[in-house]
């Protein structure tokens, strides 16, 4: 990819500095919540709603995916006032998904590399005190988590884009000392390849996403062997079939890799996993389909309901019917799942994690953060941002903030495209960027 640099864009990023200490924005919703990366800086708040989604094609389908240029000197994340941000580590070839282990350490997917990353902190500062590759010669790999779940694992689950492996590992281990064990085997790959992860609070179950084989199911057949009314006696509600049997699916497996179930269906790529700690549900971020103009459909945060539907590839955001599967699953209409949050359309949602740390103010516990990289399908750029959805009592209130900005220094240029989240044993938030290969930890006060 042509990566660009210019003056100018690091002047408007220098320039924009100031934004970032605007906090406490009125709620933009309906149409005022669409905006672009102008808009965007610390403190925006956004709530939007079904009823907020226009109709399709009112734009035409945009390309804009290029512009990426070398991080400017001093650029870094744009936060609200009283945070701040260090740089962890630089030039990595492609950091995604970021995990902690109880110990602290983070592991980082590094996905072109086809290796796990360790990078081990001293203690209260973003300066790597050791690291280490964990592992390497795997295939894309992508969700990590560690089993069983507690204090003491003794594996390290690894999302492959085609299988789920597992490698030995006790406390505070640098480097696997056995080599993959494959627990999932023959997950297509094609596509949509980033395959997230997570376990139950208990253990006793294994989540695995596995995202749609196109945008909206283009190779598909019209119809079932046997028919559409006797797939679907046969089959989880929304299943889809051929080329995209088992996808657009979040399953379910015993920690051995048996007992395979589909929980939840239609949703075209869950790119990132999480389990709420209040609750025990398991999250999703979802990257809905493109090419129905600059803001339809909305992208989406929600629990994954056992049994639910999304819509996918026939509807989306409720009984919103796709106009190029018009008619197709009438027997469908009425039970679709609403998602719990609603994200401007083509953000790009990949990863999530909720806030149980102790560093940020206290207002912060219990909500998310989620990354967006950033998509192609918009006139003008979205996403490129770290939001936070904000919860109460456990329960989604619907709005999320803008928390970091600023990696977009101009309509034609950008230097950072968030993907990973986690948050650090001490409080802080880690985050991952694959535009220029970054890592960053965020803290709060002095």
């Amino acid at each position: 990819m042509m990566r660009i640099v210019g003056l100018a864009g690091l002047a408007l990023v220098l320039a924009t500095g100031a934004f970032a200490q605007q906090a406490d924005q009125p709620l933009l919703s309906g149409e005022k919540a669409f905006g672009d990366w102008k808009a965007d800086r610390p403190g925006v708040r956004r709530l939007l709603k079904p009823d907020d989604l226009p109709k399709p094609y009112l734009t035409e389908s945009a390309s804009n995916g290029g512009g990426l240029t070398d991080r400017p000197e001093n650029a870094r994340p744009k936060l609200p006032p009283g945070f701040s941000v260090e740089l962890v580590a630089s030039g990595i070839d492609n950091p995604r998904v970021v995990r902690v282990a109880p110990n602290g350490d983070l592991f980082v997917a590094d996905s072109k590399a086809n290796q796990i990353r360790v990078y081990r902190l001293a203690e209260g500062s973003a300066k790597p005190a050791e690291t280490s590759v964990f592992a390497e010669g795997l295939t894309r790999p992508y969700g990590i988590a560690f089993y069983p779940p507690g204090d003491k694992p003794q594996w390290v689950y690894v999302a492959n884009s085609d299988s789920v492996v597992r490698l030995p590992y006790r406390d505070g281990d640098l480097e696997a000392s056995g080599k993959p064990q494959t627990i999932v085997a023959k997950i297509p790959a094609n596509h949509h390849w980033t395959r997230d992860i997570a376990f139950s609070p208990d253990g006793k179950t294994l989540y695995l996403s596995v995202g749609s084989g196109s945008n909206i199911a283009e190779d598909m057949s019209d119809e079932p062997k046997g028919g559409v009314e006797d797939w679907a006696k046969s089959q989880p509600l929304g299943a889809a079939w051929g080329s995209e049997e088992g996808r657009a699916d979040v399953l379910a497996f015993d920690p051995d890799g048996n007992n395979r179930r589909t929980v939840a269906t239609g949703l075209r790529n869950c790119s990132g996993m999480t389990v709420q700690p209040a609750t025990g549900a398991l999250w999703c971020v979802v990257n809905e389909r493109d090419e129905l103009g600059d803001n339809v459909p909305f992208e989406y945060a929600t629990a994954v309901k056992e049994g639910a539907f999304y819509g996918w590839p026939w509807y989306y955001i409720g009984d919103n019917e796709d106009p190029r599967y018009k008619g197709a699953r009438t027997d469908l209409a009425g039970k679709v799942k609403l998602p719990d949050v609603l994200i401007q359309a083509h953000s790009a949602p990949l990863n999530i994690a909720f806030y149980d740390g102790a560093n940020f103010p206290a207002d912060y516990k219990g909500d998310a953060f989620v990354t967006l990289h950033g998509s192609w399908n918009r006139d003008v750029r979205t996403g490129y941002k770290v939001v936070r959805l904000r919860f109460k009592d456990g329960k989604p209130t619907g709005e999320y903030d803008d928390f970091a900005t600023g990696f977009v220094i101009a309509d034609d240029a950008l230097w950072g495209r968030p993907v990973g989240v986690a948050v650090a044993k001490d409080g802080a938030l880690i985050l991952t960027e694959d535009g220029n290969g970054t890592i960053w930890r965020v803290t709060y006060g002095g």
